[in-house]
Order: C-alpha cells, then sequence, then structure tokens
C-alpha cells in the first residue's frame, strides 16, 4: 500500500509535467517495492521525458524482465533504444509489443520508424564513401528527428560538415556531446579535426592525442594526428630553409607538405601561396602566379595569396590581372597600403594601354636627352615618307604611320614637362597638344633645319639622295 501510494504521487507530478518530482516518488515506490514492473516502467517514462534515454533504458529492460508480457514496458524499451540509434533493438522490441497485441498501433508506426532510419543509416554509409558528405548530412538530420539522444548520427553529421568547411556547425555539435560526455573520443576527433582544418595544427594534435588516450584503436584519430603532425613539420622546414635563402629546398619541402593531405583546404592554400613566394624569388614568375592561383581556390578569402599574386602579376606587366586581384584586396580590407597598391597598378595599366613612345624610339626609359634626339634623327630618317615614295600603297601608310609616331615620341620625350606626366602615367594631352592634330612634319622641319640640316631630292621615281647642309 505504501508504494502505490507512492506511485500514485508520481502519477499526480508527471500529470503536472513535474518529471523531476515524478522520477522521485516513482523511486521511491521502486526501493518499497523493488519487483513491481509497472513502477519501472513508470520511472523510465519519466526519464525519457527529462531526455535521459539510457537510464530510462535500464528501467524499461528491468520491466520487461520482471514481466515479459508488460507492452508497455517492451514499448518503452523499444522507444529507448531508438531515441539511442539502436534500430534493430529497436525493432525487435516493437515485433515483440505486435506478437502480444498484433493490433497496437504505436507499435506498428514505431516499428515503420525504426525501418526508416534503418534505411538512412545505409544509404549515409554508402554516400560517405562516395564522399557525398551533403546527402549524409542529410540522411543523419532525418534519421536524429526520430533518434534525438544518438551520439554516433551526430558525429558521423558533425564529421561531415568539418569536412565540407562547415567548422563552426561541426564544433557546435561536438562540444554538446562532450559537456555530456567529455570522454567520448569520436567527439574529440571531430573537435580535433575541425581545428586541423582550420590550420590550428597545434591544438588539433592536443584532441587527436586525448581521443587516442580514450580509444587507443581510434584508426581516423591516429591517421589524422600522423598527418597533422608531419604538415606541421614540413612546413616548419619549408619556412626556416626559406628564411635561410635556400629557396630551392624550401620549393621541394612545400611540394612534399602539400602532399600530406589533400583535404587540408587552409593548410594546403597556406603552402601554395609559400611556394609561390619561393617562386617569385626565383623569378619563376608563370609558376608563382600558378601557385597563388592554386591559394585562393582554395580559399578565396586569402589575401595575402591575392596580394602576392598581383605582385608577380605587375612583375610581368600584366596589369590588368594586377588591378582586378588589388582591387579584390582592398574591397576585403580598405587600407592605405591596399589603396596605394591598387592606385599604381591602374597607373601602370594606363600606361600599358597607350603608345610605348620609349619603345618607338627605341632607346631605354632612363634614356639622356642626346640619346633621345639621336634615336629620333634615326628614326625619323628611316621613316620619312620620301624615302618610302616608290615603295606600295600599303607599306607607304605603314611608314607615315609609324613617322608620325617617331614624331609624337620625340615630342614628348624632349619637353621635361610632359615626359615627367607621361612617366607618372598622365594624359599628356592636357598639356594641349592634341595628337589627333599633330603634324609631324613640322617637328621633323624645326629638328634639321639650319646647320646641320638635310633636304630630300628625287632623281627619279623611288630614288633620293640625303643633302646635308
Amino acid at each position: 500500500r505504501e508504494a502505490e501510494a507512492f506511485k500514485e504521487q508520481g502519477n499526480a507530478y508527471y500529470a503536472k509535467k513535474d518529471y523531476n518530482e515524478a522520477y522521485n516518488y516513482y523511486t521511491k515506490a521502486i526501493d518499497t517495492c523493488p519487483n513491481n514492473a509497472s513502477y519501472y516502467g513508470n520511472r523510465a517514462a519519466t526519464l525519457m521525458m527529462l531526455g535521459r534515454f539510457r537510464e530510462a533504458l535500464e528501467d524499461a529492460q528491468q520491466s520487461v524482465r520482471l514481466d515479459d508480457s508488460f507492452v508497455r514496458g517492451h514499448l518503452r524499451e523499444g522507444k529507448c533504444h531508438l531515441s539511442l540509434g539502436n534500430a534493430m533493438a529497436a525493432s525487435r522490441c516493437f515485433q515483440r509489443v505486435l506478437e502480444l497485441d498484433h493490433k497496437n498501433t504505436q507499435a506498428q508506426q514505431e516499428l515503420k520508424n525504426a525501418t526508416t532510419v534503418l534505411e538512412y543509416e545505409k544509404i549515409a554509409e554508402v554516400d560517405f564513401e562516395k564522399r557525398d558528405f551533403r546527402k549524409v548530412v542529410f540522411c543523419m538530420d532525418r534519421a536524429l528527428e526520430f533518434a534525438p539522444a544518438c551520439h554516433r548520427f551526430k558525429i558521423l553529421k558533425a564529421e561531415c560538415l568539418a569536412l565540407l568547411g562547415r567548422y563552426p556547425e561541426a564544433q557546435s555539435v561536438a562540444s554538446d556531446i562532450l559537456r555530456m560526455d567529455s570522454t567520448n573520443a569520436d567527439a574529440l576527433y571531430v573537435r580535433g579535426l575541425c581545428l586541423y582544418y582550420e590550420d590550428c595544427i597545434e591544438k588539433a594534435v592536443q584532441f587527436f592525442v586525448q581521443a587516442l588516450r580514450m580509444a587507443p584503436d581510434h584508426e581516423k584519430a591516429c591517421l589524422a594526428c600522423r598527418n597533422a603532425k608531419a604538415l606541421k613539420a614540413k612546413k616548419e622546414d619549408g619556412n626556416k630553409a626559406f628564411k635561410k635563402g635556400n629557396y630551392k629546398l624550401a620549393y621541394e619541402l612545400y611540394t612534399e607538405a602539400l602532399g600530406i593531405d589533400p583535404n587540408n583546404i587552409k593548410t594546403n592554400a597556406k603552402l601554395y601561396c609559400n611556394r609561390g613566394t619561393v617562386n617569385s624569388k626565383l623569378r619563376k614568375l608563370e609558376e608563382a602566379i600558378d601557385d597563388c592561383t592554386n591559394a585562393v581556390k582554395l580559399d578565396d578569402t586569402y589575401i595575402k595569396a591575392y596580394l602576392r599574386r598581383a605582385q608577380c602579376y605587375m612583375d610581368t606587366e600584366q596589369y590588368e590581372d594586377a588591378v582586378r586581384d588589388y582591387e579584390k584586396v582592398y574591397q576585403t580590407e580598405k587600407t592605405k597600403e591596399h589603396k596605394q597598391l591598387l592606385k599604381n597598378a591602374q597607373v601602370e595599366l594606363r600606361k600599358s594601354q597607350r603608345k610605348d613612345y620609349y619603345k618607338i624610339l627605341g632607346v631605354d626609359k632612363n634614356a639622356s636627352e642626346d640619346e633621345i634626339k639621336k634615336a629620333y634623327r634615326k628614326r625619323a630618317l628611316m621613316h620619312h615618307p620620301d624615302r618610302h615614295s616608290g615603295a606600295s600603297a600599303e607599306v607607304q601608310k605603314e611608314e607615315e604611320k609609324k613617322f608620325k609616331e617617331v614624331g609624337e615620341a620625340f615630342t614628348i620625350l624632349s619637353d621635361p614637362k610632359k615626359k615627367a606626366r607621361y612617366d607618372s602615367g598622365q594624359d599628356v594631352e592636357e598639356d594641349g597638344l592634341n595628337m589627333g592634330e599633330f603634324d609631324p612634319n613640322n617637328i621633323f622641319k624645326a629638328f634639321f633645319s639650319g646647320p646641320g640640316g638635310f633636304s630630300f631630292e628625287a632623281s627619279g621615281p623611288g630614288n633620293f639622295f640625303f643633302q646635308f647642309g
């Protein structure tokens, strides 16, 4: 009678949804009369409402051990198994209920739920092997609707989230499990995996080591720990070689590091960028550009790789590409330094898109005034239309164009003010020189008039000679 009184009080609190008090009174009932199946069944139901499914499972199992015909006990055992992700065990419990009561609709529905969970498990297993991690996450989300307390499903989901680069979500799932069970080796492994993929290798190793203490045969933690240590060592050795100026060795070490784990995107992005820096030091600029491109493919937020590639584009006079990279950098980090780099690239791009007067005259950009004059004299005489009067119309047109360009080049480069504006990438036409209306003959005459001048004198079609004063 005393045990029944405790049970009734437990029922009253259960009805009020005060599950903690209900648990206390059911426990008193069990302590008073430990061989009553319904007391264990009631406490199991209470523990299920409190989300304590492992304890609930023990009570449910005890209830059916005391009374194998206790339908509610079998139902609750099955429900606990299913909530914990043990779909096969859950199916056996629900089948036992149907043996006792073949019309039990709850058991029929729960059996279907267990079958659904088993199907999602099988699909997820296949898709994990195919590395279709998004589909695995989908399957685990559906399975967890029926098995909310299954750590195994949560861990698989977290691992796939980590492999998809969704680190905050993966860490959240793993941390929730570790709060409930700090010794869970799988959760420790996933937590380490997130840190490893975020290039926090040293911290990641600590979690892998801890996971291996909990489960020495944990294959994934063992492999990840080995890869993490190898990556860290190779990268550090490459950095040391680079600092010593041994670029060939640094290149080899970074290349070896890139072969360790293709899944580690962030670390590999840094390794590609480091190798790109080595290639730029070795003046292998196209290879450096390729390495930086691989880096930003892996991590499109990696500012250092964009800056390194942009500099290589500048060095190879690929100014449009350099401007594009500097724009990307400045949009991300609006610093004075990045603004100046972008401005410099834009100036070089503008300069590259206009005529190269130094190239037209065939002189270096540091040519003296005398060198510019000598070059003009040579090129002007070479392309003067009178010299090509006997050539085809097409050749005459081409030489006339070159003669005009030579005059333009001399006009700009022989004037210190115009030359300074030209060298700085500014528009020289702002100084009043309209190249569209430019007459190269005026420059030619002015240059060659006076002492030391000359004239062309024709002596028949296509023939000429120079008459010097």
